[in-house]
Order: C-alpha cells, then structure tokens, then sequence
C-alpha cells in the first residue's frame, strides 16, 4: 500500500482532533463492554454458585446469617479477618436438588450420588468413596440461603447494565464523529480531485473518456469513503478489542489466553493471503467499471449517431461483452470473499472452544478453574470473534478503497497547471510566431517553420484542407500545448513566460459547435463571473443582434439551457457564444469555424455579430467558408503544416495559386 497508504492517512489527519477524540470513545466503549464478563464471572462464582461454600454457625441474627431448624448459619467469605467461627457445615448440589450437610467435608471433588438420604462422593483418580448423612432442602429453605445474596446480585446486575448504556452512549459517539470526519475527507478529496481535473492540460484527456474520469471522481472516491467509515472502524475495533480481551484474559487465567494466542498470527496470515488474490481482482473491476461509465456516456452522447445508423445491437453487444467481463471477476471476488468469510471464522472458533472443554473440563470438575471463569473466557471469545468477522468482512472492502485509492492518486500526480491568482493587464494583442515547429507525437509534426505577424486590431485567417494544421496554431496560441521549437510572442513576451490562466484571461473563443453548459442564457453568457453583470450580459446580446430573439423565450434571458443546450438551435447556440465572448472583452479573439453550421437565413445575422466582435481586437479566423473572409487583413493557406501562401483577399487572387482554386471551386460551387 505503500504510498497510497500514507496519502491517506495525511487526508485523515486534516480532520485528527474528531478522529482521535472517536477513537477515544471506541477505547472507553471496549473497556465498558468488557467489564460485562468480568461482572458476570463474580456474580456466577461469588453469589450463584457460592452457595456450595462453607458455612459456618454464629451465636445470633446478623448480616448475611441464615436461619435453618432454628440455628443461625453465615457464609465463610462474609466472615470479617477477626470473627470466631462456629461450627462447619454445608449446602450441596446434586443434579437440580440442593441438601443440607450437618458437618464438614474431607473433600467435595468427585462424582455425587444421593440415594434416600445418603450422599457418596467418589474421587474419579482414586475410585475412594466417602458416604455423608445429607437433608434435602425445600425450595422455601434453599431461597432463604440465597435471599442474603440478593442485593449484591441486585448491585452487580445495576452495574451491569450501567456499563451497557455507556457503552451505547460511546459507540454512538465514536460512530457519529468517525463517520462524519470520514465524509469531510472525502468531501475534501473530491473538491482536491475535481480541482486537479480543472488544472489538467487539455492533453491529458486526448486519451481518456469522460466516464472514466467521472469514474474516479465519483465511484472511487464514494469506495474510499467506505474505506473512513467501515473498514478503518472495523480494523480500530478488531485491534482495541483484541489488545483488551488479551489482556482481560491473562488476568483471568494464563493457560485459557495462551490458548487463544495462536488467533492473531492466524488472522495475519489470512488477510496477507486474501489480499495478495482480492488486489488484482479488484484493480481489473475497478478498470473495467470505469471503461463501463466511458462507454456509457459516450453511447448517450452519440445516440443521435447510433439510432441513425443502426447500430443499437452492436453497441449492446459490446457493452455485454464487457458487463460479462466484469461480471466474471466480481464472481471470482465474491467466490474468495465466501471461501474466506465469517463462516471460517465460526470454524476457527468451535475448534477453540472444543481445545478448551477437552483441556480444562476436568480441571473445571476439580474446581481448579470454575464455572465463572469458563463462561468469562467463552463470552470473551465471542466477543473477539465478533471484531474478526467485522475485520474479515472489511476485507474486501479495503482492497477496493486501496485500488480505487491508487487511479485517484494516479490522476493527482499528473502534472497540472498550476492556478494562478490575480490578473493581468489587458495586453494589445500583437501576436507573432517565429519559425515555430509542433508535433502533438513525437517527430510526427503538424506544423513546420511558422511564421507570421499578427498586429494590434487585424484579422488574420486561416484557410486550408482538413488536418493542414489549422486548429494547431490555436491550440499553440492558448498554450494548450507548447511549440516544439521555435517562440510564440504577445505584445513583445514569449508566451512560455507568461502563467497560462493570465495569458487567457484576454482571449475569447467561438468554436463551431459552441458547448453551453446547464443553467440559463444568462448564466451561459457570464459563466457565473460575478465582474461581468446583468447589464453587460444584456449590452453582449444586443451587440451581436440576438436580444429580441431571446427576449421571446419563456423566461427571456432566464430561460433554462440543458445540458450542451440541445433545445436550441445551432444558430441560437453561436449566438450565445458570441456574447459570451464580446462580454469578456478579449483582445485576441478565436472564431474556429465559427460559420460553417450555420444557415444561409442566419448568416446575416452571424455576419453582423462576427463584425461587432472583431472591433479593436485581433482576431484569428478557422474558416470553410471563403467568402467570409474577404475582408481579413491577412490570409494565411496552410498545407501539410506548412504556409505555402500569404496575403490579402486580393493579393492571393492575382497570385492564382491555391487559394485561388479554392475559392473557383467553391465559387462555382455556389453558383451550380
């Protein structure tokens, strides 16, 4: 467990005072509950089974005396240091039945037999017999010996039950405060995990699909709660509860605690065996659980796709092929859980017991260890056994929460940017890339030697087929990623020197298909910043020309948007977009594509909007559509990462090159 092991354990000492305070009730719960047997042991010995003491006659009527046939009789352990003793004698029990023995005993170990009014002990090791005169007593004489250890018992069980309540009172608060400290780390683990997300380069999630990180967010965080809550309890419990009924029974009897000793060594070796199986079962089912939550997500967001072209069955059949993979191994854990269950524990323990009786039963005859401290030892068992099962059962549990453990840390330790607080003077926007090279695989580069110079206020566009590296510059420009070789400059500074949220903080992007998130119009505008208020987000849209469309809406600028705005149209989700953007005021702006989903009745609309936004900024166009950049300031044509030609509208036009064939083909595409 290693590290994983003691990031956790640093999580739970965020919260030590409540954790430790909770541990400290589970010890004073242990030491009350395990008062109970020790309490029991007394009153069976002392005042059930004390009745086969020795009695003695005293003069007159006093604590503790009894009267039988009109003497006077007082238990010898009643008897205070310097107090004369009369004469002995003794009450009996033979089966159920209890008899009067008018004199001493040479010894009362061996087997008891009454016939009429005869009593014979036989000594088993010698097979000696020795007869006694006996009276047997009638339930009114045999209450009357016991009457005087009434209140004692009376006491005894108070105190018993006195310890049962404390014990409630400390196992509710232990509970309370460990489960509540268990919640707050994992509420601060998963604000921690969940921050990171936020943190992570846009690379990272090239690779990994939504539903596993929302696996690891969700899922793994909720099975190392458990981990807090029940399997941290159990282990505590198991161990505080062991270490004092360990003790307990070598005050009790040395010979019965070295007996149970052999258990701890037995459980080491049980939970090593278990997790050396239950770890890699685990790790493939919390994989596969999160390959599960991916390809679920992905199915509901292409739903639209899968429908349209059939291929319900396949999606299905795949998701079967690996809810039966996952089914499997959950099969191979629960077969381990079950083989190394409670019901080994019962084993273990009947077999204890059954070493017990066969070594000290004769002994417990001879009243070399009574009855008090068998059923001491027996309640004991019981009680330890019950931690263990906790302990054994938690098992699987623990396995879970250190695998789940494992891809949570996994995921902080990839390294983030790291955030950066306070802003950054709203820059000119003069850009410039000098011979900047990028490969997002190594030696396999989508751009080779660019180079260009963006000034203060110009459109720049960039035009060119699918894969020639167009989005790339952007993403290069956003520091998404970084150039290979080569040194992208804003306003006279190397990005790489500037912190990557200051450097966006005056950047604005409208992609072709905006992503809106759940909320209102409103809130998609603003983004929930409290700097841009109700009156710029309502100035934004009368910008871009879209206030009375969304004036109509139920709610107006309140409506509700769910999730990725699927209620709107595609032209109405630009739109918002480009609010959103002429809000923030950036002073590079990013339109990738921003007209190609749009229709030719919205397009003016969207023509207007894209005018109003590029007003006094720089202003990167991606664009399909040539016509709708004719009038950009500079044109860059990329093919295969590489700027074969540069200009103006015009200037390329004359140059008759492969802007120029682009534009005839979509010219005459348009006029056909």
């Amino acid at each position: 467990m290693g590290n994983t092991g003691k990031r956790l354990f640093q999580y739970a000492m965020l919260y030590k005072k409540p954790i430790l305070l909770a541990l400290l009730l589970l010890v004073l719960a242990v030491c009350a509950e395990l008062a109970g047997p020790l309490i029991a042991k007394r009153m069976i010995d002392q005042n059930i089974l004390g009745i086969e003491k020795k009695w003695h006659e005293v003069e007159a009527k006093q604590d503790y005396a009894v009267l039988y046939k009109d003497k006077w009789y007082k238990r010898e352990d009643h008897f205070a240091a310097s107090e004369q003793k009369g004469k002995e004698v003794r009450v009996l029990q033979v089966g159920r039945q209890f008899y009067w023995l008018e004199d001493a005993m040479a010894s009362d170990q061996g087997k008891r037999v009454v016939e009429g009014n005869n009593l014979t002990v036989t000594n088993k090791e010698t097979g000696e017999t020795v007869s006694y005169p006996v009276t047997k007593l009638t339930s009114q004489e045999l209450y009357s010996f016991y009457k005087p250890e009434f209140p004692a018992l009376m006491k005894l069980a108070a105190m018993y039950f006195g310890f049962l309540l404390l014990v409630a009172v400390f196992t509710y608060g232990q509970r309370l405060m460990l489960q509540t400290s268990a919640n707050r780390i994992v509420r601060r683990l998963r604000t921690d995990i969940f921050a990171h997300t936020q943190r992570l380069p846009v690379n990272y999630y090239d690779n990994l699909s939504a539903g596993q990180v929302v696996s690891r967010v969700t899922n793994d965080t909720e099975a190392i709660r458990e981990l807090y809550v029940a399997v941290l309890a159990n282990f505590f419990t198991g161990i505080i509860y062991m270490v004092a009924i360990y003790g307990a029974l070598f005050l009790l009897d040395v010979r019965l605690a070295l007996v149970a000793l052999p258990l701890v060594p037995i459980l080491i070796i049980w939970i090593i065996v278990y997790r050396k199986f239950a770890a890699r079962y685990n790790r493939i089912i919390r994989s596969k659980l999160s390959e599960i939550n991916g390809m679920i997500n992905e199915s509901i967001q292409g739903m639209t796709i899968i429908q349209a072209f059939r291929r319900q069955k396949e999606t299905t059949k795949e998701f079967e092929e690996m809810n039966e993979y996952y089914y499997k191994y959950q099969n191979k854990l629960l077969s381990l859980n079950s083989i190394t269950s409670h019901n080994l524990v019962n084993v273990i323990r009947n077999i204890l017991f059954l070493i017990v009786l066969i070594m000290f039963w004769g002994d417990s005859l001879r009243g070399a260890v009574s009855v008090g401290v068998l059923y001491a030892f027996i309640d004991y068992m019981h009680r330890m056994f019950a931690p263990i099962v906790g302990i054994v059962n938690q098992l699987s549990n623990l396995e879970t929460a250190r695998v789940s453990a494992e891809r949570v840390f996994k995921l902080m330790d990839e390294e983030g940017i790291d955030v950066v607080s306070g802003k950054m003077e709203r820059y000119k926007g003069d850009v410039q890339f000098e011979d900047v090279s990028f490969a997002y695989k190594k030696d396999e580069y989508v751009l080779k030697h660019i180079s260009f110079h963006a000034r203060q206020g110009q459109t720049v566009a960039l035009v060119g087929h699918t894969g020639s590296g167009k989005s790339s510059i952007l993403n290069l420009l956003f520091r998404f990623y970084d150039s290979n070789e080569g040194k992208i400059i804003v306003d006279g500074t190397d990005v790489r020197d500037m912190p990557k949220q200051l450097l966006r903080q005056h950047m604005g992007i409208v992609l072709q298909d905006p992503f809106l998130f759940t909320g209102t119009i409103a809130s998609n505008i603003s983004l929930d910043n409290p700097e841009i208020s109700r009156e710029k987000i309502v100035q934004s849209l009368r910008d871009v020309g879209a206030y009375d469309m969304f004036s109509q809406f139920q709610g107006g600028i309140d409506a509700p948007v769910i999730e990725k705005g699927s209620t709107l149209s595609a032209g109405q989700r630009q739109l918002i977009s480009f609010a959103r953007a002429l809000a923030y005021d950036p002073a590079i702006l990013i339109l990738d594509e921003a007209t190609a989903s749009i229709d030719t009745e919205t397009e003016a609309i969207i023509q207007e909007a894209l005018d109003v936004l590029k007003k006094g900024r720089t202003t990167f166009v991606i664009a399909h559509r040539l016509s709708t950049i004719r009038s950009a300031d500079q044109i860059l044509v990329l093919d295969r990462g590489v700027i074969v030609e540069r200009g103006s509208h015009d200037e390329l036009m004359e140059q008759r090159g492969k802007y120029y064939a682009m534009y005839q083909l979509q010219f005459g595409a348009a006029s056909a």
